[in-house]
C-alpha cells in the first residue's frame, strides 16, 4: 500500500509578470496555482505517495480549473469542498539581479476563509493516512482556518498520524483580531515534526534565543513530544543567485546537508515547500542525513521550476544528492 499524506490549506491563482517586467509595466499575466501546503501535496505526490488536499474552491469555472491542476498533478479531490465564494489570487514580479521579487495578496474573504469543520469528510480524508501536514499561513488568515486546521491536528492524532507543521510568521496575515501566540501554541501541541527558523520559533511560540539549535532544546522543555525540528539556510547574493543547505535537529543530534550554490535561479517561489515534502519523504523512508539531503536537493531542483510546486521526481532529487547527472543532457 502506498504512503499518504494529508495536507490543509488554500489555493491560490498566481498571476505573474512575464519577461522580468514591473507590475505597473505588464499588460498580461501568466497563470498558475499554488498554495504553501498544497505545493508540498503536489511534490509528495510526484515523489509517488498517495496525496489529500482539504480545501475549499469556488463552486463555478475557476474552481474548476483548481481542482484539475490538483488532480492532474496526482493530489486527490477528496478534501476539497465545492461552495461560493472568490478564489485567492497573488500577483507575482520577479526579481533579477539585485531586484527582489514581490508579492501583492489579494486573498481577503476568500472561499477556504469560510470552510468549517463539518463540511469536510474526516473519516475519507483520514483513512489509511501515515502524515498530515499544515503551514502556519493558514491559521494567520480566519478564525474559521484557525479552528479547521486544530480539528485536522485532533483528527490525525485520533487516528495515530504523525503530523508536521512548517510555522512560518507572516505578520501581515494576522489581521482577524487574533496574534499568533493566541493560536500557534495550541496546534503545535498536536505537532511532532516543527519546521521554523528563529523568528518563528519567537513569534509564534514566544522563545527566543540567538542560537537556533539552543531555541529547539527550549521549545523540548516546553514540547517534549516533537521528535524533530528542521530549516533551511539560505544566503541570498542577488535575486538571481542564492546558496542553500539545512538543518535538522532530532534526538540531540544536529544534521547539517551540503550546501548548493544556485546560480541562476528561475523561480523561486515554493522552494520552502518542496524542502518541507523532502523532509517528510525523508521521514518515512530515509534515515536523519539521508532525509535532510533529500529535502534540500528537492528545494533546489523546484528553483528551476517555473511555478509554485516542485515536478521533480523522487529519482531526480536521489541523482542531485548523489551528483549524477547533474546539468547533464539526458537522453
Amino acid at each position: 500500500m502506498k504512503q499518504k499524506v494529508v495536507t490543509i490549506g488554500e489555493v491560490l491563482m498566481r498571476l505573474t509578470v512575464p519577461d522580468y517586467k514591473r507590475l505597473f509595466q505588464t499588460v498580461n499575466f501568466d497563470v498558475t496555482f499554488g498554495g504553501s501546503e498544497a505545493n508540498v501535496g503536489v511534490s509528495l505526490a510526484h515523489f509517488g505517495l498517495d496525496s489529500t488536499h482539504i480545501t475549499a474552491l469556488p463552486d463555478h469555472n475557476l474552481g474548476e480549473r483548481v481542482e484539475r491542476f490538483l488532480k492532474l498533478n496526482g493530489v486527490s479531490d477528496e478534501g476539497i469542498v465545492r461552495k461560493e465564494g472568490r478564489l485567492g489570487v497573488y500577483y507575482l514580479e520577479t526579481g533579477a539581479m539585485q531586484r527582489p521579487s514581490r508579492i501583492v495578496y489579494d486573498r481577503f474573504d476568500s472561499t477556504f476563509v469560510h470552510l468549517k469543520e463539518d463540511e469536510v469528510n474526516w473519516e475519507v480524508v483520514f483513512k489509511d493516512a501515515s502524515w498530515f501536514h499544515y503551514s502556519g499561513i493558514t491559521p494567520a488568515i480566519s478564525q474559521n482556518a484557525a479552528d479547521i486546521t486544530l480539528r485536522a491536528l485532533k483528527e490525525a492524532k485520533k487516528r495515530g498520524v504523525t503530523t508536521s507543521g512548517d510555522i512560518n510568521y507572516r505578520r501581515n496575515l494576522w489581521q482577524y483580531g487574533k496574534q499568533p501566540l493566541d493560536i500557534m501554541p495550541g496546534l503545535v501541541e498536536l505537532t511532532d515534526v516543527v519546521i521554523g527558523g528563529r523568528v518563528d520559533l519567537e513569534n509564534c511560540l514566544g522563545i527566543q534565543d540567538e542560537d537556533w539549535q539552543a531555541n529547539c532544546d527550549k521549545v523540548l522543555k516546553k514540547y517534549p513530544h516533537i521528535k524533530a525540528f528542521s530549516k533551511t539556510v539560505r544566503n541570498a547574493m542577488t535575486a538571481s543567485r542564492n546558496e542553500l543547505s539545512g538543518l535538522l535537529y532530532t534526538d540531540g543530534k544536529l544534521y547539517t546537508s551540503k550546501n548548493y550554490d544556485m546560480k541562476n535561479i528561475v523561480d523561486r517561489i515554493g522552494g520552502g515547500d518542496a524542502f518541507m515534502a523532502g523532509l517528510i519523504y525523508g521521514f518515512l523512508n530515509l534515515d536523519p542525513q539521508e532525509t535532510v539531503e533529500f529535502g534540500v536537493a528537492a528545494s533546489v531542483l523546484k528553483h528551476s521550476t517555473i511555478g509554485d510546486v516542485n515536478l521533480s521526481s523522487k529519482e531526480e532529487v536521489e541523482e542531485l544528492v548523489k551528483g549524477d547527472n547533474v546539468g547533464r543532457l539526458l537522453r
